[in-house]
């Protein structure tokens, strides 16, 4: 079919763009270099070491100094082990098949540990994710199968504007989910429909609470497993949370990115650790190492008896792991058979655990971040799909500019919601922001739409503070700096803290130091936020409430909110150049982020010659919320 076979040319030019940026990275950096990007562990130490399933060796290995880098090492990785001593070919490659803390284990393709393990300072390198793009691949071919097939393909067929949606119009159930009108009819939506339904939730509308709901009801109603999924770790943890919460049985396929207890318990590995068999796995497994132990000690040097043993404990070990591998096989399916709902992220819905299984009903959460290629991956193990998000809020993140524009950036979720309006249901009312706050995005996107629900539509910081500013830099000679690929604005930065702490000042008399607002500080640009951290270091008068602020780029605050949300719009120049402040999608998502009050500094010459900001602009002044920074400037 066409249609697919385009998303394979489409996905085939974003792996090579994405693969050769990171041989890219990987060739021209230092192991400090690689440690600082977030993409290695070094020094590392090993701390155990055990037989997995396959007769492979899974590696527990400890980051022991550094511990205060992010990194991207995650669960379902590809990475090598490594040492400073061994040249490149010496490296051992595996999967990382858990990661907490400062502590991973990696399953490496081998059954022992390499010679050169031990010598020299040991790291751990993430590599190049061949796994999700083969996963999306093998999605999209069988995809091509599968439309050929008039059986097999009705969900396939509506998804590409072959067919319509059908939906069973029985009575709606009645009104018993406390939700208000726009989630109950979401709710009874997803229970009518037989192949496909759409939630639309704009920022702070109550999207997962929909869900969550909209799942416990399909179970009620005698569907026996769903299949939850979300492109990030950070959206699957929260629904699978929430789900627990409603005493669903939750299984969550992966590690989660949020290590708390409550959601570790909900994960396969935990679940078989509790399980009634595992101390005879235990037991194997110990009988196993001690085989691999004895083996390991006979030399290298030895005679035709020696190796003859050498073999024969090695078999010995390799026999138990299979009796290992087909206890763990039964306690997993017990488990499987067992679990309502399973949680994973797209790709990890084809985890090996999980590869055959087929569902009653899938669920997308975040569709509007996911790459279409990944969503095939649920959705051919199902019949019925839920899909659920906004695609006026980010949009996934492609390395590839060609693909990008030849259709990638059009995510599933736009493209059902165009063909099948019948299907999808807007959350309207939402529960964050002052109305104030809500108008410009509800206008600009949602149709004006957006309701303020009584209990935020006019909360504010205190009496004396209006909910929302625009700070005008012009004329204030804030230019931009450009080096290289970066931007900053040096003097925006320090204007924004003089304004903070004065407002801090104003606020601390109607708060405690434990319930002062939350702050959050937003900029489009990495090195505006480098910058801003900076400064933040050294703002001794906001020491006090340090933990109450946080500085991040946007991308970092979707899904969250502050009670104060600071936007650094950072660009300032003579032709008017705005760069990617042209993606209003991006901005929506930080204006939408304050619940109680709004503060945006930017150059109004400069934003101005964009429709989107010369209307906010406008916007802000139809609500007495315009001031220029001149009037700041002797504070």
């Amino acid at each position: 079919m066409d249609y697919f076979k385009k998303l394979l040319e489409l996905l085939k030019t974003e792996r090579q763009e994405d693969e050769n940026a990171y041989k890219e990275l990987i060739e021209h950096s230092s192991i400090q270099d690689r440690r600082a990007n977030g993409i290695s562990w070094y020094p590392i130490a090993i701390r155990d070491t055990e037989m997995s399933r396959g007769d492979y060796l899974t590696v527990e290995v400890e980051r022991t100094t550094n511990h205060d880098i992010p990194h991207q090492l995650r669960f379902g990785a590809s990475a090598a082990l490594f040492s400073n001593h061994s040249p490149k070919e010496y490296r051992a490659e595996g999967v990382i098949s858990h990661q907490s803390g400062n502590r991973l284990k990696i399953t490496l393709r081998t059954d022992e540990l390499p010679d050169w393990s031990r010598d020299g300072k040991l790291g751990i390198d993430l590599l190049f994710d061949d796994n999700s793009y083969d996963e999306m691949q093998y999605a999209l071919k069988n995809a091509v199968e599968l439309s050929e097939n008039e059986k097999e393909n009705t969900l396939i067929k509506i998804l590409t504007g072959e067919k319509k949606p059908t939906f069973y119009t029985a009575a709606s159930p009645p009104h018993r989910y406390r939700l208000n009108a726009s989630q109950q009819a979401a709710v009874n939506k997803i229970l009518e429909a037989n192949e496909l339904a759409i939630v639309h939730g704009p920022p702070g509308t109550g999207k997962t609470t929909t869900l969550v709901q909209a799942i416990k009801a399909l179970i009620q109603k005698g569907h026996k497993q769903i299949l939850v999924t979300a492109p990030s770790n950070a959206a699957v943890d929260l629904l699978s949370e929430k789900l627990s919460a409603e005493t669903l049985n939750v299984l969550r396929i992966g590690n989660p990115a949020r290590v708390s207890e409550s959601l570790t318990l909900l994960t396969l590995d935990s679940k078989m650790m509790q399980h009634s068999s595992m101390k005879d796995i235990r037991k194997m497994k110990k009988q196993a190492s001690e085989f691999m132990n004895m083996a390991h000690k006979y030399k290298r040097n030895f005679g035709k008896a020696e190796r003859e043993q050498r073999k024969a404990l090695f078999d010995e070990a390799h026999k138990i792991m299979k009796d290992v591998d087909k206890t763990e096989q039964y306690i997993m399916n017990d488990l499987l058979n067992r679990a309502q709902v399973i949680t994973a992220t797209l790709v990890g819905a084809n985890h090996f655990t999980i590869r055959n299984l087929k569902y009653d009903i899938a669920v997308i959460d975040e569709a509007g971040q996911a790459l279409e290629p990944a969503c095939w991956i649920p959705i051919l193990k199902t019949k019925k799909l839920v899909l659920a998000g906004d695609y006026c809020q980010l949009p996934p993140t492609i390395k590839s500019e060609e693909a990008a524009k030849a259709g990638l950036s059009t995510t599933l979720l736009e493209k059902a919601v165009a063909l099948h309006p019948e299907a999808v249901s807007v959350l309207e009312e939402q529960y964050r922001m002052h109305e104030t706050i809500m108008g410009y995005s509800s206008a600009v996107f949602y149709e004006g739409r957006l309701k303020a629900h009584d209990t935020v539509a006019t909360h504010v910081l205190a009496d004396t503070e209006k909910p929302l500013h625009f700070i005008d830099t012009a004329g204030c000679g804030f230019e931009e700096k450009i080096e290289g690929t970066s931007i900053s604005n040096p003097e925006e930065a320090s204007f924004l803290f003089r304004h903070l702490s004065q407002l801090v000042n104003t606020v601390s008399q109607y708060y405690t130091s434990e319930n002062f607002p939350t702050i959050g500080i937003i900029s489009p640009y990495r090195q505006q936020i480098v910058l801003l951290k900076e400064q933040m270091q050294h703002a001794a008068h906001l020491k006090d409430y340090a933990n109450k602020i946080t500085v991040n780029t946007i991308d970092s605050f979707q899904g969250q909110e502050r009670d104060i949300i600071y936007i650094s719009m950072t660009r300032s120049n003579a032709d008017s150049k705005i760069g990617f402040l042209s993606d209003i999608r991006r901005m929506n998502v930080a204006m939408t982020r304050a619940r109680k009050k709004l503060v945006v500094i930017g150059d109004s010459s400069t934003l101005s010659q964009f429709p989107f900001y010369a209307n906010f602009i406008a916007y802000a002044e139809n609500h007495n919320a315009y001031q220029s920074a001149w009037e700041f400037m002797d504070v």
